[in-house]
């Protein structure tokens, strides 16, 4: 019996030293500022508009052959359950258990992903890519019921898409926030359908803003590490007043999970988008008519723009709002109707958002002053255009023998019928023709090709190999440790190159 009591008290004492250990542990925890667990009126928020955020189901017919996965939209929670189905359907020759290897069989496919209501009469804002190709949409409410969707308009370029349902009674709707006025660090809530589980809150910070991901050309995303996983996509990000400030996108994950960057499209693009597919079903976008570049330092120094900012105007199209404007090749637009151009991918998200027809001032860099144009916009066509290729093809004629001058990693000549017959350069393009390309020059990493045709340089046209071999050497005597080169292909698109002239 006293063995056994010593034991019991020692198990106790160590009992309570391990208490005492864990309290030690705890009570630092419980001190913590409620700031640093995140803000209360999260809950609030989320018990407020989570009626309005609703699941998007979408169903589209697929032939399937030979045990072939059908082609699901991205991010569809469906992926592994259809590749493991497949997988066990498979006979032991590879093909359909109970069916022929050349049959095709009909299916249908399910996916899910979110959206929420922005109108109380049954209008429904998800993304582009949620219903992609989906033969029916369907809406499912947070209280379960399911209502049948109408597509009213989408637009691939934002990623983004309204549907109309038709409820029996008038739905929580919510409303949007102003982007612009995030700040990083301000916290946001994420509401959606990760992995079909249904209405879910998460919440998290804005990490970063206007993020450029390359998928599109308008890209301006809010990133966050709120926790968005697939089938989020279409759903509402939110800021503490309940506004949707972005909707939910993309994620970046080698998993498949939430890692902790998620990106929104912010408000700021979703309303005017939204607002246009609500009017005319599709977006009516603003056209300027130039074709632009970034202005790398070099560029800036050589035509002495002090920061480098702007987006720098390559070509002009003969058709487009610009030409009449007075808007050139080289000019470097610096700032559109009153909004600062801080580089160049912000001057096409800015003029799209801008309304066709408008009348806008133009600020614009040429030769080191500032001038102003005033321009009336156009309405951008999406259709893309094939850029003609400079490949010389077997069928080409032979190669006569042309005075070449070799400077800078180039070799140059002057415009001949036989340059222009051999590159296939159209009759409206002059300039001197390059010939060929050092292996390993300066000229190489700018990935300039034989067949292409210097306009100008240092904004100044040029017509013969020495003229340019000229400038060059007063540029160099002159100090400069770049020249800019206007450079047009056979098609007479043009694009500005920088030299080193080191």
């Amino acid at each position: 019996m006293d063995g056994i009591f010593v034991r019991n008290a020692w198990r106790a004492r160590r009992a309570a030293a391990v208490a005492a250990t864990c309290a030690c542990l705890v009570l630092p925890l419980l001190a913590q500022p409620a700031a640093a667990r995140g803000p209360d009126g999260i809950a609030d928020v989320a018990e407020n508009v989570i009626d309005a955020v609703v699941n998007i189901s979408t169903k589209q017919k697929v032939n399937v052959a030979n045990g072939e996965m059908p082609k699901l939209p991205p991010g569809s929670p469906f992926n592994e359950f259809f590749e493991e189905f497949f997988k066990n359907r498979r006979g032991p020759n590879g093909g359909q258990q109970g069916e022929g290897n050349n049959e095709r069989s009909p299916r249908r496919v399910n996916s899910l992903g979110s959206g929420f209501i922005i109108d109380a009469s049954g209008i429904v804002v998800t993304n582009n890519h949620v219903i992609a190709d989906a033969d029916e949409v369907s809406v499912i409410l947070n209280d379960g019921s399911t209502l049948k969707a109408e597509i009213i308009g989408r637009d691939q370029k934002t990623d983004l898409a309204v549907l109309k349902v038709t409820p029996v009674k008038p739905l929580k709707a919510v409303k949007f926030g102003d982007s612009d006025k995030l700040r990083l660090g301000e916290w946001v809530i994420a509401i959606g359908n990760p992995f079909s589980l249904g209405g879910t809150v998460t919440a998290g910070i804005v990490s970063a803003r206007n993020r450029d991901i390359n998928s599109g050309p308008y890209d301006n995303y809010i990133q966050t590490d709120a926790a968005i996983n697939r089938g989020n996509s279409g759903g509402p990000l939110f800021n503490l007043d309940g506004e949707v400030v972005g909707v939910n996108t993309a994620i970046i994950s080698p998993s498949g999970g939430s890692i902790g960057i998620g990106f929104a499209v912010p408000s700021k693009t979703v309303v005017p988008v939204i607002s246009q597919l609500r009017e005319f079903k599709e977006v009516r976008r603003g056209w300027l008519g130039v074709r632009i570049q970034q202005v790398t330092d070099e560029i800036a120094e050589s035509l002495n723009i002090k920061p480098a900012r702007g987006a720098l105007v390559a070509g002009i199209d003969d058709k487009g709002p610009a030409k009449p404007a007075g808007i050139e090749p080289g000019d470097v637009i610096v700032q559109f109707d009153g909004q600062n151009i801080k580089e160049m991918r912000d001057l096409p998200r800015i003029v799209a958002d801008t309304p066709v027809g408008k009348a806008v001032d133009v600020t614009i860099i040429r030769k080191g002053k500032e001038e102003k144009k005033s321009v009336t916009l156009g309405r951008l066509d999406d259709t893309d255009k094939k850029q003609a290729s400079l490949t010389k093809k077997d069928d080409d004629p032979p190669e006569a023998k042309t005075p070449v001058t070799k400077m800078l990693g180039l070799g140059l000549a002057g415009m001949t019928d036989d340059l222009r017959k051999r590159y296939k350069i159209k009759d409206k393009v002059k300039g001197v023709v390059i010939t060929e390309i050092e292996n390993g020059s300066a000229a190489s990493e700018k990935r300039l090709q034989p067949g292409m045709v210097i306009v100008e340089l240092q904004q100044q046209p040029v017509s013969t190999a020495a003229d340019f071999k000229a400038r060059v050497d007063k540029l160099k005597k002159d100090g400069k440790k770049a020249a800019v080169l206007l450079v047009s292909n056979a098609d007479g698109d043009t694009t500005f190159v920088a030299l080193s002239l080191q």
